[in-house]
C-alpha cells in the first residue's frame, strides 16, 4: 500500500483533532486541494520555538517530513512571508499550525531537542 494516501482535508483534520484533544491549540492558516494537496505544518510551544516542516520526496519515491525552516519567534514576520510565499507558488498547498509542546510528534517525527 505504498501509493495509498489520506486526502489532504482528512489528515488536516485529524492533525487538528488529535492536537487539540491533547490541550494544545491547532489551526488551519490556509486550506489547499482536498484531495491531494501539499500540506505544511508549522509547530511552535506557546508562540515560541518555530519550525516549518514539509514532506519532500525522497530518492527511493517516498516522501519524508522536513524541517525547511526554524526560528525562534517571528517579531518581523519572516516566517509569514515565506509561507505567503509558498502559498503564492502553490496554491493547492494547506498549511496548519499546531501550538503543542513536541508538535512533531503528530507528524511522526521524534521531539526537537532546540
Amino acid at each position: 500500500m505504498t501509493g495509498a494516501r489520506l486526502p489532504a482535508q482528512l489528515e488536516v483534520s485529524g492533525l487538528v483533532r488529535s492536537v487539540n484533544a491533547e490541550g494544545g491549540f491547532a489551526t488551519v492558516l490556509a486550506k489547499g486541494e482536498p484531495d491531494s494537496g501539499t500540506i505544511m505544518v508549522v509547530t511552535s510551544c506557546n508562540a515560541k520555538d518555530y519550525r516549518l516542516y514539509e514532506r519532500m520526496p525522497q530518492a527511493d519515491g517516498a516522501r519524508r517530513w522536513e524541517c525547511v525552516r526554524r526560528a525562534d519567534d517571528d517579531h518581523e514576520g519572516t516566517l509569514a512571508a515565506f509561507l505567503e510565499r509558498r502559498r503564492q507558488q502553490d496554491p493547492d498547498l494547506w498549511i496548519v499550525e499546531l501550538d503543542i509542546a513536541q508538535g512533531e510528534r503528530f507528524i511522526g517525527l521524534p521531539p526537537t531537542t532546540s
